[in-house]
């Protein structure tokens, strides 16, 4: 099994920690969040890690190396400008039929083999791990029909599907990433399903942190402490 791990962010959310170390090596406890996952995928069964970098690449490089010391394969890809979340998989050659992708500054308990063997099982062109979220509005609700208001909740709450940033790809599906352009999943799910291609989701209330603030990281620390990711 092959998983791509996309870190070639900035991490602009995470400034000024973030000019001195990419958000991957970013601690979690005595280890960086992209270490646990790394260790994560060699449990889940992967041999080969794929890093798609950018900034501070070098650094990523020189804490992983070769992959060795996790006895599996990591190798790199570098983009030499930024190409969002979907461009950089235009880059990597070698690919399998089917991988992982990853964002670098996940931080779950999410199985990734039965992600994996969902998306197989499904024979989808996309997979897309998702999680159920909840959202209150801060003010009474109307709706109203012909100037007439028909019902009235006061600060209800919302549920919905939120993207993991966790997917698992077919490589059939990379032509339709445009080369040497910035390219979101997003805009990858959008034009999947404007070609009527298999885009299927893998429901999960594992728990999940996507590390994009100083203030989801300090939540992240205080998970470490009472549950264990490995």
């Amino acid at each position: 099994m092959q998983t791509i791990i996309l870190a070639g962010g900035r991490g602009i959310r995470l400034d000024p920690f973030s000019r001195i170390l990419p958000k991957p090596l970013f601690p979690i406890g005595d280890k960086p969040i992209a270490e646990i996952l790394v260790e994560q995928l060699k449990l889940a069964g992967v041999q080969e890690i794929i890093m798609c970098l950018g900034y501070l690449a070098d650094l990523m490089k020189l804490y992983f190396q070769d992959g060795s010391y996790y006895d599996l394969t990591i190798r790199y890809s570098l983009e030499t400008t930024p190409l969002g979340t979907a461009g950089p998989l235009r880059l990597v050659d070698n690919l399998e039929d089917n991988f992982l992708v990853v964002n670098g500054d996940e931080l779950t308990t999410l199985d990734f083999r039965r992600l994996y063997d969902h998306h197989l099982a499904t024979k989808a062109d996309m997979t897309v791990a998702v999680h159920k979220k909840s959202v209150s509005s801060s003010f009474g609700v109307l709706e109203t029909k012909d100037g007439q208001i028909i019902s009235y909740s006061e600060k209800p709450s919302m549920d919905y599907w939120a993207s993991m940033g966790i997917y698992v790809v077919n490589k059939r599906i990379l032509p339709l990433i445009p080369e040497n352009q910035r390219f979101d999943m997003p805009d990858l799910v959008q034009r999947l399903l404007l070609e009527q291609a298999k885009v299927v989701s893998y429901e999960s209330q594992d728990l999940w942190f996507d590390i994009g603030t100083m203030a989801d990281l300090e939540k992240a620390k205080e998970q470490f402490d009472t549950v264990r990711f490995l």
